[in-house]
C-alpha cells in the first residue's frame, strides 16, 4: 500500500522542461508543413 502513493507527475525531474521542448517541436512541425503547403501553391500558380 505504501507504493501506491508515488506521484505520477513530478516537476523536479525535468518533466516541465521536456513538455515545453515537446510543444516547441510540435509547433515547428506544424509551421513547416504550413510553409511547404504555401510554397507548393506558389509554384503551381507560376506555371
Amino acid at each position: 500500500m505504501i507504493g501506491l502513493n508515488i506521484p505520477l507527475f513530478n516537476y523536479a525531474n525535468g518533466a516541465f522542461i521536456m513538455i515545453v521542448v515537446f510543444g516547441l517541436v510540435i509547433i515547428g512541425l506544424i509551421a513547416g508543413v504550413y510553409l511547404m503547403m504555401n510554397n507548393d501553391k506558389k509554384k503551381k500558380s507560376e506555371e
